[in-house]
C-alpha cells in the first residue's frame, strides 16, 4: 500500500469498543459515578454496526438484573425496550416424532424464567445507547475499532479503520484515513470473538492458566404469526432431536410484543461430524410436529446468527492488562444452561466502569486496573457462573441424555449443598479440533428447503440486510490457501461451507480443479469460521465502516 497520511487523533479518558449492552452499561455507569462524585470523565463508544443495535443479536429471554442495577427508572419509562413479561415456561426433550415436556417441578430453580422478559436485545441496545447520549456519552456507530495502540507495552487507545481501500489493498477516490482515539483507558466490549480482543488475549497471554474457551453458534429466525398461534410471554426451550446425542445444544420459542416468535437454535462447536450443518439443522427443527404448527400461516421477518462464548467459570480470561479491560461476551459470561448471558454483560461493564473510574480518580493512567479482575468473581457474576460451571464440561463429556441430566443434578446439588460433586471440571480440547477427517464420519444430508416453512441460506441472509462495500479487502483472511485445499477440503470435506449459516465459502469445481470461493459480500458476522477452522487458517477482521447485518427487533 502506498504511504498513508498520519491519523489525527482526539483524547478521552475512557474509549470502550462495542456498543452492545456491557459496553454501553460501562459508558453509563462511567458518566452515572462520575457526575456523583461531583466530577466528569470523557467517554466515547465506537460501534462496527451502522447503527446502535445494528449488530446485536439474542433469543432473548432478558434477566432484568443487570437492567434494574443500572437504571432502575427502566421499568416505569414509556420508552421502555421490553414489556413483555415471561407467562410460561416449557422444557421439551424432543424425538423424531414427539417429544416429551419436562415437569417444571424437576428443573433447578435457576432455571425459572418467571420475572424475566421476552424481547429483542437490539432494542435494550438501542435503548441504552439514548440514555448513554443523555449523559453525555459519544458514540460513533459505522466507525469499527481495527487496530490496538500500543506504546510501551501498553494498550492506550484504539484506531478506526481506513475506508475506501479497494479489493487490492490501495487507496481509491472514496479513501478517509482512520482516526486515532486516545485514552486512559480502553475497554473492550466487542461480543463474542471479537477480534480486538483476540489480539489482546495473545499478546498479554491472557488465557494463561484458564481453560479452553468453548463456543456455540445460534441461529435466529423472527416471525409474524397469526393471532391464534399467538400466547404472550410463552418461553419454550428444547434438547434432543435433529441433533444427535453426540453433538450438543437445542432450540429456543419465544412469544412476545405483537404476535411476534423468536426461534432459533444452539449448535455446540464441539461437533465431529464435519458434515453437520448447524443452519440446516434448524430449518429441520422447525419441521418438528410439536413445533411446525405455531408457523401456519405465519410470515418469517428477520434472520440472523452469532456465536456464543459457553466456556464459563473456568474460560473467563484475566479481564485486566495495561490500559484496558474486557467486560461482557469479550470474557465469556454466558451462563449455558440459562442461555442467558446481557444481565451479566450489563452487570459486567457495571462493574468495570466503577474500577476504572477508581484508577482515574486517584491520577492514574494506561496502568493494569487489577481490582476489576480480582473483584469479578466472588462478585453476581461469578456466583452465577461458578454453580452452572460443569454443565458444558458433562454435556459435552457424555452426550445429551446423561450429561444434561447430571448437568441438572450437579445444579440441584449446588442449589441445596452450594458445591460440586464434580469439583470443577475441564473442558478437554479447543472446539477447532474436535472434528474428524471426512472418511471416519457417516454424511448427513438434509432435504431441500420448501420455501414455506424451511429455507435456504441465501434467502435468508437477505432478511438479515447484510451489506458490504463491494470494491473493499476481503475481511475473512485465509493465511494459507495450499492449507485450505489440502485440510480443510481434502481431508475434512469442506466444512466452511456447511458450518457458515451465510453462504460465504464454497468449494467450487472448474477446469483447473477445485477453487475456494469466499462470498464475502453475504457475511452477518457470527465469527464461526474464525472459531471451527481445524486450522485456524481463517481470521475474521473488521470490514469497511457500517459493514454487515442491520438487524431490526432481533
Amino acid at each position: 500500500m502506498a504511504d498513508l497520511p498520519a491519523r489525527e487523533s482526539m483524547d478521552f479518558d475512557v474509549v470502550i469498543v462495542g456498543a452492545g449492552p456491557a459496553g454501553l452499561a460501562a459508558a453509563i455507569r462511567l458518566k452515572q459515578e462520575a457526575a456523583e462524585k461531583g466530577t466528569d470523565v470523557s467517554v466515547v463508544v465506537v460501534e462496527k454496526g451502522s447503527e446502535v443495535g445494528a449488530h446485536i443479536l439474542s433469543g432473548a429471554v432478558i434477566d432484568p438484573i443487570g437492567l434494574d442495577a443500572l437504571l432502575p427508572e427502566w421499568r416505569t419509562d414509556p420508552d421502555r425496550p421490553l414489556k413483555t413479561e415471561v407467562t410460561a415456561d416449557e422444557f421439551l426433550y424432543l424425538g423424531h416424532a414427539g417429544g416429551v415436556r419436562l415437569p417444571n417441578m424437576f428443573m433447578p430453580k435457576l432455571m425459572n424464567n418467571h420475572g424475566n422478559f421476552v424481547g429483542s436485545l437490539g432494542n435494550v441496545a438501542r435503548y441504552l445507547g439514548r440514555k448513554a447520549e443523555e449523559l453525555g456519552v459519544e458514540i460513533y456507530p459505522g466507525f469499527p475499532a481495527a487496530e490496538v495502540l500500543i506504546e510501551d507495552g501498553k494498550a492506550v487507545g484504539v484506531a478506526t479503520g481506513d475506508m475506501g481501500i479497494d479489493r487490492n489493498g490501495e487507496p481509491n477516490a472514496n479513501f478517509t484515513r482512520g482516526m486515532e482515539l486516545r485514552a486512559k483507558y480502553t475497554i473492550f466490549a466487542e461480543g463474542a470473538r471479537g477480534s480486538l480482543t483476540k489480539q489482546m488475549v495473545d499478546r498479554y497471554g491472557l488465557n494463561r492458566g484458564r481453560d479452553h474457551q468453548k463456543y456455540g453458534i445460534g441461529i435466529k429466525e423472527l416471525w409474524q404469526v397469526k393471532p391464534e398461534k399467538f400466547q404472550s410471554g410463552l418461553v419454550r426451550h428444547s434438547m434432543g432431536w435433529p441433533l444427535p446425542n453426540n453433538a450438543g445444544g437445542g432450540s429456543w420459542l419465544y412469544h412476545f410484543d405483537d404476535n411476534l416468535v423468536s426461534v432459533g437454535f444452539v449448535v455446540h462447536l464441539n461437533y465431529k461430524n464435519p458434515t453437520l450443518s448447524p443452519f440446516d439443522e434448524f430449518q429441520r427443527f422447525k419441521t418438528h410436529p410439536m413445533v411446525r404448527e405455531v408457523f401456519e400461516g405465519a410470515k418469517r421477518i428477520g434472520y440472523g446468527a452469532r456465536a456464543i462464548m459457553e466456556g464459563g467459570w473456568q474460560s473467563v480470561p484475566r479481564l485486566s492488562f495495561p490500559g484496558g479491560c474486557l467486560v461482557g461476551d469479550s470474557a465469556g459470561f454466558v451462563n449455558v444452561p440459562r442461555i442467558k448471558g446481557s444481565h451479566n454483560a450489563i452487570l459486567s461493564g457495571m462493574l468495570c466502569a466503577d474500577h476504572v473510574l477508581s484508577a482515574l480518580q486517584a491520577g492514574r493512567a494506561h496502568d493494569e486496573v487489577a481490582s476489576y479482575e480480582e473483584a469479578w468473581r466472588a462478585s453476581p457474576i461469578g456466583r452465577d457462573l461458578k454453580r452452572v460451571r460443569n454443565v458444558k464440561p458433562l454435556w459435552s463429556r457424555y452426550g445429551t441424555l446423561a450429561g444434561v441430566t447430571l448437568g441438572g443434578l450437579d445444579m440441584w446439588i449446588m442449589e441445596i449443598f452450594g458445591r460440586s460433586p464434580f469439583g470443577t471440571m475441564k473442558h478437554g480440547k479447543p472446539d477447532y479440533e474436535s472434528l474428524l477427517p471426512l472418511n471416519q464420519v457417516k454424511p448427513i444430508t438434509y432435504d431441500k428447503p420448501d420455501g414455506v416453512l424451511t429455507f435456504d441460506k441465501l434467502s435468508s441472509v437477505f432478511l438479515s440486510n447484510t451489506n458490504h462495500a463491494e470494491d473493499q479487502p476481503v475481511h475473512l483472511q485465509v493465511k494459507d490457501m495450499g492449507l485450505q485445499k489440502g485440510s480443510e477440503h481434502d481431508v475434512y470435506g469442506g466444512p466452511s461451507q456447511r458450518y457458515c449459516p451465510a453462504g460465504v465459502y464454497e468449494w467450487v469445481e472448474g477446469e483447473g480443479g477445485v477453487r475456494y470461493q469466499i462470498n464475502a459480500q453475504n457475511c452477518v458476522h457470527c465469527k464461526t469460521c474464525d472459531i471451527k477452522d481445524p486450522n485456524q487458517n481463517i481470521n475474521w477482521v473488521t470490514p469497511e465502516g457500517g459493514g454487515g447485518p442491520n438487524y431490526v427487533n432481533m
